[in-house]
């Protein structure tokens, strides 16, 4: 190849990958889990609304939503510039704030809701956490990262001093929540507990006559609390500020729908899913007055703080705003 057939070449692929980043804009990779606490992202994903809003930012968007289990898959996956969107709870978006500041800078972009999250016992002589054995078995999302794993050593710290954080680490497994559910509610596996989230702990309550409730999230969190939120890059949000707007958008209308037609949602959620989850349950999850399908985070701090406390995160957050990006649909966040 001459010199100026090479130059031509080099030439060729600088324009092409000038092209393919300066295109950026209308590519969205969306990471969730599973449960009802998705179900704004199943809304917006049935009824094509961050398409819609992109069309009013004059961007075609294309979507890809995935699925995957446990904060720390999630957060593995954000970093290694697999999705741009991760959906978990506020114990892995701790994580990979404290880890990525001053780097890549990820940071919550919405709250999907504020839901009370069980953790569920088939061992009748469980009454509370300070009940719990060596032989018993707990299943989460993930050990130690996950929000549930994360609110659980909380409970521990209130149980047994704040030195004692971790005594329960050692009888969670990592499970994902349709597993989880499936073990307790045969109840022919060691697993006989489960902090999980909704509609799976419903599900365990009315399908195992042993099952019951030994902690509520909302307890140890002193109220409502937005345990599922998203997340991004510092990087994605900048250098896509329509496809991002359209997204934060499309949240916004989701949860419109959600409470203005919860029988609506509650087909999208089942259209996206899948499953065979009874929809009376379902729908009667969506209208309990302890769910609140709201994008603004809701009572985060004071789980960011204990991390913070115990060594979990090396920076101490001073407000919510310190780990979530500023956007008028979240301003009211806490």
């Amino acid at each position: 190849m001459t010199t100026i057939k090479k130059l031509a070449a080099i030439g060729a692929a600088l324009a092409l990958a000038f092209s393919s980043s300066a295109q950026a804009e209308g590519k969205i990779r969306i990471a969730e889990q599973f449960g009802i606490v998705y179900l704004l992202l199943n809304v917006a994903q049935d009824q094509k609304l961050i398409e819609k809003h992109g069309k009013k930012q004059g961007v075609d968007i294309d979507v890809d939503w995935v699925k995957l289990s446990g904060g720390a898959v999630i957060n593995d996956a954000l970093l290694s510039g697999s999705i741009d969107i991760a959906g978990a709870g506020v114990g892995p978006l701790m994580t990979i704030w404290d880890r990525t500041k001053g780097r890549q800078n990820v940071r919550g972009v919405a709250s999907l809701g504020s839901f009370p999250y069980y953790l569920v016992s088939t061992n009748l002589a469980v009454k509370s956490i300070a009940d719990f054995g060596p032989k018993d078995r707990i299943a989460l999302p993930a050990v130690t990262v996950s929000v549930q794993a994360r609110i659980l050593q909380m409970a521990a710290a209130k149980q047994w001093g704040v030195a004692q954080f971790k005594k329960l680490d050692p009888i969670t497994q990592t499970v994902p929540h349709p597993d989880a559910a499936a073990a307790l509610i045969a109840g022919k596996t060691e697993l006989n507990g489960h902090f999980g989230g909704p509609p799976f702990q419903e599900q365990e309550l009315a399908g195992n006559p042993n099952a019951h409730v030994v902690l509520d999230s909302y307890e140890v969190l002193g109220g409502p609390a937005s345990s599922t939120v998203l997340y991004a890059t510092e990087k994605y949000v900048k250098e896509n500020p329509k496809t991002y707007r359209a997204f934060l958008d499309a949240l916004v209308e989701a949860a419109q729908i959600v409470a203005a037609n919860p029988e609506s949602a509650t087909d999208s959620y089942l259209r996206v899913n899948k499953g065979n989850t009874d929809r009376a349950l379902l729908l009667k999850i969506i209208k309990d007055p302890k769910v609140q399908f709201r994008v603004a985070p809701q009572n985060t701090l004071g789980l960011a703080q204990f991390l913070h406390q115990v060594g979990a995160i090396r920076n101490k957050p001073a407000s919510w705003k310190d780990y979530f990006f500023v956007h008028p649909a979240i301003a009211s966040g806490s």
